[in-house]
């Protein structure tokens, strides 16, 4: 008899774990509380309980060849970065193209999930739900939690002496729907990540004025990079990634800080990040730059005081009339239908083993899948980590015992540098290949680069200095794609054909031929030094 598998959520990460689990022949049910799938890609006017959150503006920030599921391209007509409304529509194009509607309930909450009385035996679940006023349990043999860690806005308004005397109005980034609300208004957006950035720019186009305060900076670059490519398809190889892990860290921040000024110079913006020995995830914007240097936006320091009508910044004795307040600082996560005993969660993080099983379980049944902040995409993260888990709850591999895992995820915890490569240092943060290849190791499915190199000297030079695009994942292996060749072969094909749809004629140039010429034995020579 299958096993039976509960999952918790149905965005992303959920999609991919009902798929992993139908391909090693388990029987998912998927516990959705919203009325439709698409988790944080699914845009709705009013912020539901629950259920993360997005503005009508948002645009993916990992390209269409980079931020697919590795056996289920987008579309080649879609731009390759991708709107809201799009990527929701792939997701569900994905759950049609896999039958994964049939395996959902929606509107139905998971109340609770604890350990059955003979779990230590069984390794079972007992799952509470909520449908429309009924509830109901259910035992299952393994639990997959697919919630996310964007539904608990962090709102500090214990560091902002004053914000109860403010007659403003103010709120968290998880509220903010439309840029209207800012017309002709005095506004300032707290905290710049991403969201706190792309709402500051928003807001520039309708506003008086836009404050943006960073404590700490942050280095900006835009989706668009070199020569035009998508930013992740050129930053995002396997030999970038390689060549970065054998330098010393602070040979990465300095070649780092240069390629970021290359763009504009971050001191002269007020933008440069304070720590350039930890990498922070950089802010992907496209419009900031120029809206600083036009003044429609204006980058602060931390709030010292918040008034009546006004702020006044650290450094600077000026009042500065304030109409809105936008707090873009972040999200806390918690699992509140778990135990504490199950999954505890401290200082940002939890402790699971790679990511994902508790590591004091005596049976490996419970896996969270997408708790974790790659600098890369979360949908191909999450399905490597689905397909590694669900071959864990089906009893193929065998994880090491309690002690060595915890001994791991303790040493993890300590965030201590190694000296090379980019600094990962804040809580969930990894390197996004050495983290991906790990899992697939595990489960006999990495590229095997030295026997393609003999065998398939051209999709072994694609993959090691091409994007490090998701169809490298099911290559080979378990759920092997068998597109997933020639997806990679023409994964620059797909991405010019969203951009060229104008046909221009390019006249050949000897210059270029020789260049080519050139370029190909420098590919030689590096092959030789990296392989042999």
């Amino acid at each position: 008899m299958a096993k039976r598998v509960a999952i918790v959520g149905a965005g992303a990460t959920g999609l991919a774990s009902i798929k992993c689990c139908l391909e090693e022949g388990l029987k998912p049910t998927c516990f959705e509380r919203s009325d439709d799938l698409g988790g944080l890609w699914r845009f709705t006017e009013h912020v539901e309980e629950g259920r993360a959150s997005l503005y009508k503006s948002v645009v993916s920030n990992s390209c269409k060849e980079m931020s697919c599921y590795p056996d289920f391209p987008f579309p080649e007509d879609y731009p390759n970065y991708v709107p809201n409304s799009q990527f929701l529509d792939y997701l569900k194009m994905y759950a049609n193209r896999f039958n994964l509607l049939e395996c959902i309930q929606f509107k139905t909450k998971v109340c609770s999930v604890r350990k059955r009385p003979d779990f230590t035996a069984t390794g079972q679940w007992e799952v509470v739900t909520l449908c429309e006023g009924k509830q109901e349990s259910a035992i299952f043999d393994a639990v997959m939690v697919c919630t996310g860690f964007l539904t608990n806005p962090n709102l500090p308004l214990d560091s902002f002496p004053g914000i109860n005397n403010f007659k403003g109005q103010y709120f968290h980034s998880r509220e903010y729907k439309h840029p209207d609300i800012f017309r002709d208004k005095s506004v300032l957006v707290i905290g710049m990540g991403n969201s706190g950035t792309d709402i500051a720019v928003e807001a520039s186009h309708l506003a008086k004025k836009v404050f943006l305060s960073t404590t700490g900076g942050a280095w900006v670059i835009s989706r668009v990079f070199d020569s035009g490519y998508p930013w992740d398809m050129v930053f995002m190889t396997r030999f970038q990634n390689t060549f970065r892990n054998s330098l010393p860290t602070p040979i990465v921040n300095w070649l780092i800080a240069k390629r970021m000024n290359s763009w504009f110079n971050h001191a002269n913006y007020g933008l440069i990040p304070e720590d350039r020995v930890q990498l922070r995830e950089p802010v992907l914007n496209d419009e900031l730059p120029g809206r600083i240097i036009t003044g429609k936006v204006l980058i602060k320091p931390r709030v010292k005081e918040v008034k009546e009508n006004s702020v006044v910044f650290s450094n600077t004795p000026k009042e500065e009339p304030i109409d809105i307040i936008v707090f873009a600082t972040g999200y806390t996560f918690a699992f509140p239908f778990l135990d504490e005993t199950v999954v505890k969660v401290e200082d940002g993080q939890a402790s699971l083993y790679k990511y994902i099983f508790p590591a004091h379980l005596p049976k490996p049944t419970l896996a969270v899948i997408g708790l974790i902040k790659p600098l890369g995409s979360l949908l191909p993260t999450g399905d490597t980590q689905a397909r590694w888990a669900v071959r864990v709850l089906k009893g193929v591999i065998k994880l090491p015992p309690s002690s060595i895992m915890i001994e791991e995820v303790n040493e993890r915890k300590k965030n201590k540098p190694s000296g090379f490569g980019l600094c990962y240092c804040k809580a969930l943060e990894t390197d996004y290949i050495t983290y991906i290849d790990e899992l697939l190791t595990a489960i006999n499915a990495k590229p095997n680069l030295f026997s393609l190199l003999l065998t398939d000297p051209r999709l072994a030079l694609a993959i090691f200095f091409g994007p490090c695009t998701p169809y490298q994942f099911r290559l080979t292996g378990p759920g092997k794609w068998e597109g997933a060749r020639n997806a990679i072969m023409t994964q620059w094909d797909r991405t010019f054909k969203a951009t060229k749809t104008r046909i221009v004629q390019e006249s050949p140039s000897l210059f270029a031929s020789l260049l080519k010429v050139f370029s190909f034995l420098a590919l030689l020579v590096a092959i030789f030094l990296i392989f042999l």
